[in-house]
């Protein structure tokens, strides 16, 4: 007695399921509308941290711009350094042509800690304006 049990074969299903590919974009959309005025706003300036690291050994000598305690401007370019006196717009001249000739060369500005942070501002805007991509900030290391 042999019972003719037949298989129904299924054909296989060829439609994706799209549920989770919509469930993780509108997340992504989500992150990327919180994110976008967070990352938006604010002067690109690299600002260092806690202890931070020098500027790599093969790199070119750094432009540094530097404000006293008086609150005067210099320029310190390496070989050319001088214990000149310079206003803003001296500086941002010298600092776009050197910018011209060596891109890739690094700004710093060295301020005193009792500068106004509107003095050292002014200072990194006109460099900024002068074709600096980065302007990085001096600091001393922390004592131990």
């Amino acid at each position: 007695m042999q019972q003719g049990y037949q298989r129904k074969r299924r054909r296989p299903v060829a439609e994706i399921n799209v549920v989770p590919y919509i469930d993780v974009m509108l997340v992504l959309l989500i992150i990327f509308m919180v994110t976008a005025p967070i990352v938006t706003q604010g002067v690109k300036v690299d600002l260092p941290q806690g202890e931070a690291e020098s500027l790599p050994a093969d790199s070119k000598p750094p432009v540094v711009a530097s404000i006293d305690a008086d609150g005067d401007y210099y320029l310190d370019i390496g070989s050319a350094s001088s214990k000149e006196v310079l206003d803003l717009e001296e500086i941002a001249v010298r600092v776009s042509a050197i910018v011209q000739l060596e891109p890739e060369r690094p700004v710093v500005v060295k301020a005193d800690r009792s500068i106004p942070y509107e003095r050292v501002i002014q200072l990194m805007v006109t460099l900024q304006k002068a074709g600096v991509p980065s302007v990085g900030l001096m600091t001393d290391s922390p004592e131990e």
